[in-house]
């Protein structure tokens, strides 16, 4: 996620807080010697070892459902996008200060693939880490990281409380409002759709697609 982020705002999974002053940036200083491919119990085990926190483990389900459903779009890969949106804060809550720096060795230690492990990093590209985001997965995982917060954010200023009956207009009503989700990274999520080359409102579109498969685990299914 973002650089120098002590927590998430609470009751909503995406959002952070910065702390003043701190400027600590995260490079891959270590791969595992040997890899294997992880599978999805494998990698939830992982991540509920250093997580425990209601709301990061909502955002990590949000975050993977849409990546399975972006891998589906693209015709890719939709267990191993998956995987990696599960785990991209596997470090955060444990080490919130050494976020995008921890995650190398917690996930190489388990013997994870570089590839897997340098996606990991570069969603907090710029903020916490100097791992750029190159292949379609780091740049949808960069996009879409934020945004499933301000799209719960939003979802849950409905009626339904839910996302099952929500368009990206709900979203894009409040996306000017800077007092709304204030914690959330409008900027990185616009730089991550021209990453991608798509318009914002296809973006939140599929982003809110993507949270509709696993609404009623995230808490967004009314």
């Amino acid at each position: 996620m973002r650089a120098r982020r002590v927590e998430r705002h609470r009751g909503m999974p995406g959002m952070l807080t910065l702390l003043p002053g701190q400027r600590r940036t995260a490079t891959i200083s270590r791969m595992p010697s040997e890899t294997h491919r992880p599978t999805r119990p494998e990698a939830l085990e992982l991540f509920l070892k250093f997580n425990s926190t209601a709301s990061l483990v909502s955002h990590a389900l949000s975050v993977e459902a849409v990546m399975r459903h972006m891998a589906r779009r693209y015709g890719e890969d939709e267990e191993k996008w998956g995987i990696i949106g599960l785990v991209h804060d596997i470090d955060y809550e444990r080490f919130p200060e050494l976020h995008c720096r921890k995650s190398p060795e917690i996930l190489g230690e388990a013997g994870w693939p570089e590839e897997y492990i340098r996606a990991v990093v570069s969603h907090g590209w710029g903020i916490c880490s100097e791992v750029e985001p190159r292949e379609r997965m780091e740049k949808v995982l960069y996009a879409v990281d934020e945004l499933t917060g301000l799209v719960k954010a939003s979802a849950l200023m409905r009626p339904s409380r839910s996302v099952l009956d929500m368009e990206a207009s709900s979203v894009k009503k409040k996306w000017k409002d800077a007092r709304f989700a204030a914690g959330v990274n409008r900027s990185v999520i616009e730089k991550g759709a021209a990453m991608m080359g798509v318009e914002l409102g296809e973006l939140i579109t599929e982003t809110i697609l993507g949270m509709r498969t696993v609404a009623k685990e995230i808490g967004l299914a009314g």
